[in-house]
């Protein structure tokens, strides 16, 4: 008797994607036994103050480009294709009914999330539809009650800012997969002019 589909999402801008994004994942994957992590690129995050450097176009690629190799990683549009403004229990509530009744979802966020998780819109009914994923590269997780969650330590150095600030100086930066830096290479992205 087959098991029901175990199914991972994973949101955020990806400007762009890195290996720490890459390695979380593959961690959640592993730990929960998720049968897809579905990568969820979003137009800006509520929780952010500026747009995304990189177009809604490009980040796409640069994730398809990323996640390819990776058997269990999917790349889902739908947050850029649908109208702003954009809320995680609306996306998951939406996505949720092109699987089967009985799969399980969890959502894949971080630490700096997590605790800014009672500050979204409507938090409980998103807990209603997911159990979470914590990642965190230190510290301690708060206990939200009636929220189910598993935490996942990570402690990988990447950071997004960190490349976008030294492509834009013209230094090759580290933690970038291949794909992804030749592809920003090619389209020019984060560079001074852009």
């Amino acid at each position: 008797m087959s098991h029901p589909l175990r199914l991972g999402f994973f949101g955020g801008t990806f400007d762009p994607v890195h290996e720490g994004h890459l390695e979380i994942g593959l961690k959640a994957v592993s730990a929960l036994q998720l049968d897809r992590l579905i990568f969820l690129p979003c137009r800006r995050s509520p929780h952010k103050s500026a747009e995304p450097r990189a177009s809604d176009h490009d980040r796409l690629a640069m994730l398809k480009l990323a996640s390819a190799g990776h058997p269990n990683f999917r790349v889902d549009p739908f947050e850029l294709e649908r109208p702003p403004p954009s809320y995680t229990w609306q996306t998951i509530r939406a996505l949720k009914l092109r699987f089967p009744a009985d799969t399980q979802f969890y959502l894949l966020i971080g630490l700096d999330q997590w605790e800014a998780l009672p500050t979204w819109q409507d938090p409980e009914r998103l807990a209603e539809e997911v159990e979470f994923i914590v990642a965190s590269r230190n510290g301690s997780p708060s206990i939200h009650d009636h929220y189910r969650a598993h935490f996942l330590k990570g402690n990988h150095p990447a950071s997004a800012s960190a490349i976008r600030s030294a492509l834009a100086t013209g230094h090759s930066p580290k933690w970038l997969p291949n794909s992804v830096l030749a592809y920003i290479r090619e389209k020019g992205l984060y560079s001074q002019k852009t």
